[in-house]
């Protein structure tokens, strides 16, 4: 017997209050139980048979009780403190038979006791005498990994832990570990293979089986089809029942032969298939000869030795142990157990022809397989575990395990998801997937609107349900029946593909795409995750001689198993005694199983094999439980807060000096400990051996008694809750008829209110599951769900109060009183039951309304505990601020819902009420009633003397009905006016008078009048406070905050949807976006319902800004595009239009039409003779101006003039073939005077007709100067007529004629592109070029870019970090006033740069255009070099007209050729020096600022490629004579090529440097000499700009200089003659391929300043250089 203890420290007496532990024996009435008094309150306890532990607040860990294994001479009276275990912050305490184990904050476990079969891990000692620390380390990790543990479960020779990851590990002896071995003792804890994948959540010990509850997730990968014969047993798995018209199949079969093992070594996870998988063992005898592991022990009821199990000495050839048949199975030969096995098949029929028979219309019927769409791709680990043949429906092997559904391992993230299977599924509960038993059955699902999702959060605290479930899912509102109507019978929701059947039932498909909805709608919360799951199922396995295992045997179970038939019964706690077990529902009902030799089992007559509810009195709600060795103790709650005992089982004999105090006699049923009202508030109770432990707090500041009764009342409702939904919801949903009774509307209201009241069902189950956790661990009000997670509970309340209003709106409790009548009887008086009803005479219609808003005033008790809760906290405390806060929301919460209520009732009776025609069109389910105008208190303006109007206004909707008598309330016809278009503004002019309101609308807008100042007020208020509301809720239900006045007015300003109806431009278009006072204003869509689509900003009710347009063309059957800039509703300013045809047009368009610069392309698509792309000139749609068109079907490309889309004035035209064709153009034709050029320099000149037909006086000039004069007639190419004079000039004649060059009838390079000049003048906001005000072209730039940037953020192209500075950094104003400095004049070099970079600025966008246009006329056929001129006169002109817009915008600088002085000496480093005036002849430092110095670095780079390649083809034939040359002389080495060039010998290196290394220069001796200036001059070809390139000249002279000086001396000057052939020895080695090239592009597009001077001796001199190497003779 326990001593009492007094504390010897000197506390408060305020401990005491709490922790305090009473222990006692049996059930007699005058037993009086010990009070324990430890220094500490106790936090947590453990029971063995003749031991104890105790865990005190401050960590400390006692041991009472005899304890054999401690070395003491005599054992102690009283608790002793685990000194070995000081400072290791024990979190928890467990106890087997004989052995102990305590848990630490880190989740490391400590072990001592009894250890002869392994139980305590420590190998080598048959005892422990103190606390060692076990190891459970996963090896299967790379490298092994320390698994941490959340709880330990003892039993009597094994020992369980369940980790962190929520696997289970074991170690001891016995078939009760779960593992695949057949050594024993298991002294290094081994995880339990079978349990891997599965979430485990408790685990439990008896002492000789084992217990874990799981938490159902969903099955990974559907099993494969399972064979049709249990392996072991023969027995067919399915039995099929053919009804009327559908066919019923289950699956139902338990093996009774228990489960084989495999030959596996200890400790490792065995790869092969089980027994019934190899060919070998399906032959081998039956006959199982090997001695059983899990051989019942012989001896008394308390085993404290059993047979230790053998190694198995008859191994068969399969190298598989095999189990041993022994005599007492209750079985003796094989007909018995195929009678055994008929009798199981019979019952399950019946069972599922009496639950068809319930399901209604809709048979249940095998579903086909339904993967999984959370499926994660990536698994786990591909493990092949051992699969129990026996036992499961498949014999094949399958894969990955452990995979998850919508997360990779379970616990690897802080808050994983896992799918919870509420589905039909392949998966089979013994097979290696987890189980769908267990989860919630479809209907279920459809009920609760999903509750897939569950979410399980890696938790610390050592004992109890530390699973967390997540957000139930809210699914489609609008469910169909036959989702609802599935019965919720076990044999039909667990359903599996069978090979050979198909899907029969008519609603598999919906069901599919029903799951496929709901979990499309996932969002999991992360306040769930304070909330256990309700969705489990109880595994066993070990020993069965005493049904312990609850699967209707007595047969061991080597593996864990699931006990099926509670799967469904939401079970939140196990426990086991020495031989049965428990299970405590979230309903507080408890199902017991196993021995019931002394009626532990608290019932009477029912078998024991399987699970069973204990009697226990009605009203009496359990919710702790506890099992010892031959008896059970239940803690419940009673009429009063206060918790109740009771206990059933074995009696024990008060005389202690009895060796034997067991009496022999015990109890069948619970009995209810009187002496348990004296312990206080019971939070906790426990069983072991024979004694009884109950935890129970004093009731300090009326916290505890609160506590106790917030979750007495919330198990309560539950309960209530449970109850409406079985024996209300789903037999009125099961019947046929309701749909009829209600009709399709109500039928879906009926379901969704159904749906949501199973949600609030769940949560309440879920919350008083919480509520006892919360009891029994800490009892911090922080981690008060109620109060933490406020947003759970008032979501979940909300979206249940909404449906039971729309199905009362609807008169969904009328239809519903004559199916409720059939269902219960005419007085319904199940419902006055369940409602706990006083009133007598209720009628139908009000029970049922009361009964469904019953669970909402369930929110007035929330308050009222709050309240009274907070009450027990200082006023001034955060807990005290914390609860008041909590419980103002749920009394704001019941508020809104008593309102929503009244507003139901008042919207249902004015539907009663009205006799509207069409009034069923208006009457809809969420609307409800504001006020109505049926007093005459508002008419309409100017109405007419015999018309009446009626205004109702709706929550949503203003309806404005018309008539001619409105007392009757009949009326002729309605308006129906959305209140979110719906602006309202008082007036009152004299016209009107002082009662008048404005209402605007998108189409509409009229006045009414009131009849008094009151009643405008009203309305008023009444009409924006309803705009105020739904704006609230916004677009597609989702909450946003409206910007509204301070005066309480919604804002004039508010994004809406509104579909037009009347005639005209926007008749039936569906507007979505912004509006300001009844126009679409802002960003928004409009639909037309041909599929016209327009997308953008709106102004004033028209597209204005930027949009992107979409419409049909019916021709091509296909969509035209248009993306750009729109006006007033027509496109207008830059922008793309994709044509039907193919065509694609970019630029700028004016009143729809194109007008401006832009190109058009058309595409094959259109028809791939006419593929062509224009670029130029628009005028009102048509090609009028300069433009460029290639056409690619006839190899042709035009550059000249257009008018009315033809080819009219001067032009060029190219062809594929070299020809060169220019004159002028009429009608598309060329006309009159003309030139012909072709490739071998053959030149017409005379006259032209039609298509290049040569018709008239005309010059023909032949390459080698001959001529032909006279008239002509024919095509080129195709033999002329000529008749005339042929010409064979002398020599000196040849010379001075003067043969046509290209270019005479060429337009102008300063009359080309001038819309695209005119495009950007525009931007800056000038009407002609140069006039205009430079502030406000500034403004417009920054505009541009500004709204530019913001367009890009909706555009699918994503700005890089670089260009979103830049773009910051161009809004910023240059600052420059007066004439430009130096400085100034470099900020205006880099703004330029930048500007110049970014399409998004005018000046980038100019750029870009003219690089386009550029490229367009000179690439491919434009490739032609008779256009050198051309194009170097057109970038000529770009400077120019650039230059003009950079003066404009900068009008401090000079003009063209102007000089700034450089203040500072030094030059920007950044600078070019080539541009400084040192090169000039003046002698001030400075600049001279030109157009090219200016814009060439920017523009020259991008029309390189192009312009470099003409100067090569002009270049062509003397660049073959000068290549052919440098390769030939390039031959010979170095002094052998300065010799041939004539270089004197001093100027002959004697020696070079090589790496630092000198080396004497040898004939041989190849590319060494002046090797720094050839690198130099190599770089010419690198360089862009001219100025660049003459840098590269000007440094390769240095170079050379600075050879010839470290010869002679640094005081040497060159002489021409001494220079030259030194360069040209350097030309040749630097092998530059187009010289003449790059020469010709310097002197064309060089400053002439910069021509002058030394620069331009320079040059001359490489100009000399490649002529002279043309002319050298190398033989």
């Amino acid at each position: 017997m326990l001593m009492e203890i007094q504390s010897s420290s000197g506390e408060e007496e305020g401990s005491r209050e709490k922790g305090v532990l009473y222990r006692w024996q049996g059930y007699f009435c005058r037993a009086t139980p010990e009070r324990l008094l430890l220094a500490r309150p106790v936090l947590h306890a453990a029971l063995g048979t003749v031991h104890g532990l105790l865990l005190t607040e401050d960590g400390s860990v006692y041991s009472f009780g005899e304890q054999s294994w401690k070395r003491v001479e005599s054992q102690p009276t009283g608790p002793v403190i685990e000194s070995a275990l000081k400072g290791q912050h024990v979190i928890s305490v467990s106890a087997g038979s004989y052995h102990c184990s305590a848990l630490t904050e880190d989740g490391l476990i400590y072990m001592w006791g009894e250890n002869s079969h392994g139980q305590c891990g420590v190998s080598g000692m048959d005892q422990v005498p103190s606390p060692t620390p076990i190891s459970v380390v996963d090896g299967e990790t790379h490298p092994p990994q320390l698994v941490r543990v959340l709880t330990v479960a003892c039993g009597a020779q094994h020992t369980l832990a369940l980790s962190r990851k929520h696997e289970v590990w074991a170690w001891g002896s016995g078939c009760q570990l779960g593992l695949v071995t057949s050594v024993f003792p298991v002294w290094k804890p081994q995880k339990v293979e079978h349990l891997v994948g599965r979430y485990v959540v408790q685990i439990a010990c008896g002492g000789f089986h084992s217990l874990a509850l799981v938490q159902i997730l969903s099955s990974p990968e559907a099993s494969q089809q399972a064979q049709d014969k249990c392996g072991q047993c023969k027995q067919s798995r399915y039995t099929v029942t053919d009804k009327d018209d559908h066919v019923i199949i289950s699956d139902e079969h338990y093996c009774p032969l228990g489960v084989e093992l495999s030959d596996s070594k200890e400790g490792r996870r065995s790869a092969q298939s089980s027994p019934a998988q190899t060919p070998q063992s399906k032959n081998s005898s039956p006959s199982l000869t090997s001695k059983s592991i899990c051989e019942d022990p012989v001896g008394s009821q308390q085993n404290t030795t059993s047979q230790e199990a053998q190694p198995d000495p008859a191994v068969s050839e399969t190298g598989h142990s095999r189990l041993r048949r022994t005599k007492s199975t209750p079985y003796p030969d094989e007909q018995a157990l195929i009678d055994y096995l008929k009798r199981i098949s019979d019952q399950t029929l019946a069972e599922q022809a009496e639950a068809s028979s319930l399901g209604g219309s809709h048979p249940p019927s095998r579903q086909s397989s339904l993967t999984c769409p959370f499926r994660s791709e990536k698994s786990d680990e591909l493990a092949l575990r051992p699969s129990s043949p026996a036992l499961s429906r498949t014999e094949s092997i399958t894969v990955s395990g452990r995979q998850r559904c919508a997360s990779d391992t379970v616990t690897d993230q802080k808050h994983p998801l896992h799918l919870i299977p509420t589905l039909d599924s392949t998966s089979d509960d013994s097979s290696q997937h987890s189980s769908v038993d267990g989860g919630v059955c479809i209907s279920d699902l459809v009920i609760s609107n999903g509750c897939l999702f569950e979410s399980s959060e890696e938790g610390c605290e050592p004992t109890g349900m530390d699973f967390c479930s997540a957000d139930p899912l809210q699914g489609n509102k609008s469910t169909s029946l036959t989702d609802i109507t599935i019965e919720e019978a076990e044999a039909h929701n667990r359903r599996g593909s069978l090979p050979g059947f198909s899907p029969v039932s008519p609603s598999g498909s919906h069901r599919t795409n029903h799951l496929r909805g709901v979990a499309g709608a996932v969002t999991t919360s992360e306040s769930r995750n304070l909330l256990p799951s309700l969705y489990t199922e109880v595994w066993s396995w070990g020993r069965g001689q005493e049904g312990q295992l609850g699967h209707g045997d007595y047969l061991p179970r080597l593996q864990p198993l699931c006990i099926k038939s509670i799967s469904k019964k939401e079970v939140v706690k196990i426990t086991a005694g020495a031989n049965h077990s428990l299970a405590l529902t979230a309903q507080c009902q408890v199902y017991s199983w196993g021995s019931d030799k002394f009626g532990q089992l608290g019932r009477i007559n029912a078998p024991s094999t399987v699970p069973n509810l204990i009697m226990i009195s009605e009203g009496i709600r359990v919710w702790d439980v506890a099992a010892g060795q031959t008896h059970t103790l239940l803690l419940a709650d009673g009429d009063r807060y206060q918790p109740i005992l009771y206990y059933s089982g074995e009696q024990v004999v008060e005389n202690t000096d009895s060796t034997h105090p067991l009496s022999g006699t015990y109890t069948q049923t619970p009995t209810l400990l009187p002496f348990c009202m004296n312990f206080g508030y019971v939070s906790k109770i426990l069983g072991g051996g024979l004694n009884c432990l109950a935890l129970a707090d004093q009731n300090a500041m009326g916290f505890i008694a609160t506590i106790h009764e917030l979750a007495s009342a919330e198990r309560k409702f539950y309960c209530t809750l449970s109850q409406v939904k079985s024996e209300i919801l789903s037999p009125l949903l099961a019947r046929a008829s309701l749909a009829l009774s209600l009709g399709p509307s109500s039928m879906l209201l009926f379901q969704e209110m159904a749906g949501s009241f199973s949600k609030l069902c769940h949560l309440t189950g879920q919350h008083s599951a919480s509520l006892t956790n919360f009891l029994q661990r800490g009892k911090v009000i922080k981690t008060l769900v109620l109060i933490k997670n406020t947003a759970i509970f008032m979501d979940t309340y909300k979206e249940y109060s909404d449906p039971v209003g729309n199905f009362l709106v609807m008169g969904g409790f009328q239809s519903l009183q004559k199916p409720s009548q059939e269902c219960f009887g005419k007085k319904l008086e199940l419902l006055q039951t369940l409602l706990e009803s006083k009133e007598k005479n209720a009628s139908p219609y009000d029970l049922l309304v009361s009964l469904f808003y019953m669970p909402l005033q369930h929110l007035h008790g929330y308050n009222r505990l709050l309240l009274k809760l907070a009450h027990c906290f200082e006023v001034n405390s955060e807990e005290y601020e914390w609860i008041q806060n909590g419980c103002s929301k749920y009394e704001d919460l019941a508020r809104l819902v008593s309102k929503q209520r009244r507003d139901a009732e008042a919207t249902f009776n004015f539907w009663k009420n009205f006799k509207g025609k069409n009034s069923e069109s208006l009457r809809k389910p969420s609307r409800r009633l504001v006020c109505e105008s049926s007093n005459k208190s508002l008419t309409l303006q100017n109405a007419g003397r015999f018309s009446a109007s009626w205004f109702i206004l709706f929550s949503d909707v203003l309806v404005h009905a018309q008539g001619t008598i409105p007392s009757k309330k009949l009326f002729s016809s309605h308006y129906v006016y959305p209140l979110a278009t719906l602006w309202v503004e008082p007036i009152s002019d004299e016209s009107v008078g002082q009662h008048g309101l404005k209402l605007t609308t998108p189409e509409d807008s009229f006045v009414v009048l009131a009849i008094s100042p009151l009643e405008k007020g009203k309305w008023l208020r009444a009409i924006n406070q309803a705009i105020e509301d739904v704006l609230a809720v916004g677009l597609n239900g989702r909450t946003r905050v409206s910007r509204s006045s301070q005066k309480g007015e919604p804002p004039v300003s508010r994004t809406s949807s509104y579909t037009f109806s009347k005639e005209g431009r926007l008749k039936d278009a569906m507007y979505e976006g912004r509006w300001l006072s009844g126009k679409p204003h802002g960003k928004g869509t409009l639909k037309w319902p041909d599929g016209t689509v327009y997308c953008g900003t709106f102004k004033n009710g028209f597209e204005d800004g930027f949009g992107d347009f979409m419409m049909p063309n019916t021709t091509f059957n296909k969509f035209e595009r248009y993306q750009g800039h729109w006006k007033e509703g027509k496109i207008h300013g830059f922008g793309t239009f994709w044509y039907a045809s193919g065509e694609v047009y970019e630029g700028s368009f004016r009143d729809n039409m194109r007008h401006g610069h832009g190109m058009l392309r058309s595409g094959k698509m259109a028809s791939p003779s006419t593929s062509s792309v224009f670029v130029g000139q628009w005028f009102q749609g048509k090609r009028t101006g300069y433009g460029v068109c290639d056409d690619f079907s006839r190899g042709e490309k035009y550059m000249g003039m257009w008018l009315d889309d033809q080819r009219h004035g001067d032009g060029v035209v190219i062809t594929q073939f070299g020809l060169y064709y220019e004159g002028n153009f009429c009608n598309n034709k060329m006309m009159g005077n003309g030139a012909l050029l072709c490739d071998d320099d053959t030149v017409f000149e005379g006259e032209f007709s039609e298509d290049w037909t040569l018709c008239g006086k005309g010059v023909l000039f032949m390459p080698n100067g001959d001529s032909l004069d006279g008239v002509f007639d024919g095509h080129w190419g195709a033999g002329l007529r000529v008749a005339g004079t042929f010409t064979k000039p002398f020599e000196a004649l040849r010379i001075e004629r003067q043969i046509p060059v290209a270019g005479q009838h060429a337009v102008a390079a300063e009359e080309k592109w001038k819309a695209v000049f005119d495009e950007c003048w525009s931007r800056l906001g000038c009407e002609t070029p140069g006039e205009g005000v430079h502030e406000k072209a500034w403004e417009n730039i920054a505009i541009a870019l500004t709204a530019r940037h913001r367009q890009q953020k909706y555009r699918s192209e994503e700005l890089s970090r670089s260009q979103t500075k830049m773009l910051e950094s161009l809004e910023v104003i240059p600052q420059h006033v007066g004439p430009a400095t130096a400085d100034s004049y470099n900020s205006i070099r880099r703004y330029l740069m930048k500007a110049c970079d970014t399409p998004l600025h005018p000046l980038g966008w100019l750029l870009e255009t003219l690089v386009t246009v550029y490229r367009m006329t000179y690439v491919g056929v434009g490739s032609n070099r008779r256009l050198l001129q051309q194009a170097v006169e057109e970038i000529q002109s770009y400077l120019t007209r650039i230059f003009q817009i950079v003066r404009f915008l900068f009008p401090g600088l000079p003009e063209d050729g102007g000089f700034i002085l450089d203040s500072s000496s030094s030059l920007d480093e950044g600078t070019d020096s080539l541009n400084s005036s040192t090169h000039s002849e003046t002698p001030q430092q400075g600049w001279i600022v030109s157009s090219s110095s200016l814009l060439l670095p920017v523009l020259l780079p991008r029309l390189y490629p192009p312009l470099f390649t003409l100067y090569t083809l002009e270049k062509e034939r003397e660049e073959e004579v000068y290549w052919s040359c440098v390769l030939r002389l390039n031959k010979q080495p170095d002094l052998a090529l300065l010799g041939f060039l004539g270089v004197q010998e001093k100027f002959w290196p004697v020696s070079i440097s090589v790496l630092g290394e000198k080396k004497q220069v040898l004939p041989s001796t190849k590319d060494a000499c002046f090797a720094t200036a050839v690198e130099t001059l190599q770089q010419i070809s690198t360089a862009f700009t001219p100025s660049d390139k003459l840098q590269v000249i000007q440094l390769t002279f240095e170079d050379v200089t600075q050879d010839v000086q470290a010869l002679l001396g640094q005081d040497f000057l060159w002489c021409m003659d001494d220079l030259f052939p030194i360069f040209l020895y350097v030309v040749l080695r630097a092998r530059i391929r187009n010289l003449g090239s790059e020469v010709s592009l310097i002197e064309d597009l060089t400053d002439n300043s910069l021509q002058l001077g030394q620069l331009g001796f320079m040059l001359t001199t490489l100009k000399a250089c490649y002529n002279q190497i043309q002319l050298e003779k190398t033989t």
